[in-house]
């Protein structure tokens, strides 16, 4: 199967999204949005996410434990929850509409409007996923950046520092807002002038055609010239 220009900027958009909505997935259910060490006991190290915090003690296991109410998180850990839900689905529903509306997808009962529209349905919605998915790891990030710098908490306490979430999840917004940008773009390269048939108008007369002369809604033939030889 031979792909076009305007198809392969479509494949790579759906890549680029798939990937996304793959990190997406991974960040959201890994507890490792923050980190934190302790000097007394260097063998045992923190983790907190978003549904639950864990105790990583080497050599030894590892404790998780969920956190028993959503109230009792704190305020960007609430945001991130419900945007990062909302973020799976803008992605998944727009990586479905831009695979409906892909160069590769034949179907006879759609049409290559509808499934314009559809592309570029799917990719503002990958865009909106993306958007919705760097918020809460920037919100976290900024938090953490704030509470390590706090000069109102004494040295002697531990502070919580970035987890390797965090920067998967940065990974997937920018995976999600490429493969988006690439779906729009496929989207508007895909515009094509549709010339109906009652819209077509001929450029050049029957050659067999002779012209006409009319008057008083009379019809008069041209005379034919002498110097026509039969």
């Amino acid at each position: 199967m031979s792909w076009s220009f305007h198809g392969k900027i479509q494949l790579g958009g759906l890549l680029l999204s798939l990937l996304g909505c793959i990190c997406l997935c991974v960040t959201t259910i890994l507890p490792r949005w923050k980190t934190l060490s302790l000097e007394l006991n260097e063998m045992e190290t923190w983790t907190m996410g978003l549904w639950e915090v864990c105790v990583d003690q080497e050599e030894v296991a590892t404790v998780c434990k969920a956190f028993e109410s959503f109230l009792s998180l704190p305020q960007e850990l609430q945001a991130s929850r419900i945007l990062m839900v909302a973020s799976h689905g803008l992605g998944l529903m727009g990586l479905l509409l831009s695979g409906f509306g892909a160069e590769c997808f034949q179907f006879h009962r759609i049409r290559r409007v509808l499934k314009r529209r559809l592309c570029l349905l799917g990719g503002t919605l990958e865009a909106s996923a993306a958007a919705t998915t760097l918020l809460p790891v920037s919100w976290v990030a900024y938090a953490t950046i704030q509470d390590f710098w706090d000069d109102s908490i004494p040295e002697i306490v531990p502070r919580w520092e970035f987890g390797d979430a965090l920067y998967l999840g940065w990974a997937s917004g920018v995976f999600l807002a490429l493969g988006g940008l690439l779906l729009v773009f496929s989207a508007c390269l895909g515009k094509e002038d549709v010339t109906f048939p009652h819209m077509a108008v001929p450029t050049t007369a029957p050659p067999s055609c002779a012209p006409a002369e009319v008057s008083d809604g009379s019809f008069y033939l041209m005379p034919r010239p002498r110097t026509l030889l039969i």
